[in-house]
């Protein structure tokens, strides 16, 4: 059978259709958006990353699986969602006869990404660490009329660009943000993301890089 690859997944209906119904359920309780828009921008991005820093291609295309499919476990409850996303992970990735160590890397690397239990155990962990904790945005705002009441969602919907970047020359990866400080003070992101923060940082040296973040063009980390 052919390699289950990024490309593979993201086309898979049972998949994509899980990861749309967690969405929803997410939606309900009021959280940011978290489905397939998200799914693919950290699986392109943990990608990108692994394959800048000169990882093989396998493993950063592993990165991007365990992009997509990380929040799944969603669908069944948010609490411990990335153990549950794992357990579900197994039993669609075998089902598609994925090597086995290949399918325990994505494992891992789904029930260690969220911060509250992080830990970066291998590239592909880390790799998707940074991705997840990078997509800040405004479009993952469902409801903009909730930003004076939501710090969550004024964090976000001030938020106009997110880019991870790499400079592997000088081992250097960086989350550059362009924030609307009319919207939300740069205050208010560390009050809220700070332990996105430290686990992204943790993830950059396990890559054996540093970690910094620029917010409108000033270095703050």
């Amino acid at each position: 059978m052919a390699a289950v690859t990024f490309n593979k997944v993201q086309k898979n209906a049972e998949i994509t259709a899980m990861l749309q119904k967690a969405n929803d359920h997410l939606g309900v309780v009021g959280y940011t958006e978290h489905g397939v828009r998200h799914g693919k921008w950290v699986g392109r991005t943990a990608q990108k990353l692994l394959k800048s820093l000169g990882k093989n291609g396998r493993e950063a295309d592993l990165a991007g699986i365990a992009g997509y499919m990380h929040d799944i476990g969603n669908l069944i409850n948010r609490e411990d969602h990335a153990q549950s996303g794992a357990m579900i992970a197994y039993e669609l990735l075998t089902k598609h006869e994925m090597p086995m160590d290949e399918v325990t890397e994505i494992m891992a690397a789904i029930g260690n990404h969220h911060e509250e239990h992080a830990d970066p155990v291998s590239n592909v962990s880390a790799g998707l660490i940074l991705a997840d904790k990078a997509d800040v945005h405004r479009s993952r705002v469902r409801n903009p009329s909730m930003i004076r009441f939501d710090i969550h969602d004024r964090v976000n919907y001030a938020v106009m660009k997110s880019v991870l970047d790499v400079v592997p020359e000088k081992k250097i990866i960086r989350l550059d943000l362009t924030i609307n400080t009319e919207i939300s003070q740069v205050m208010e992101y560390f009050e809220i993301f700070m332990s996105r923060m430290i686990v992204s940082r943790r993830a950059a040296e396990f890559l054996e890089c540093s970690y910094e973040l620029s917010v409108n063009g000033n270095r703050l980390l």
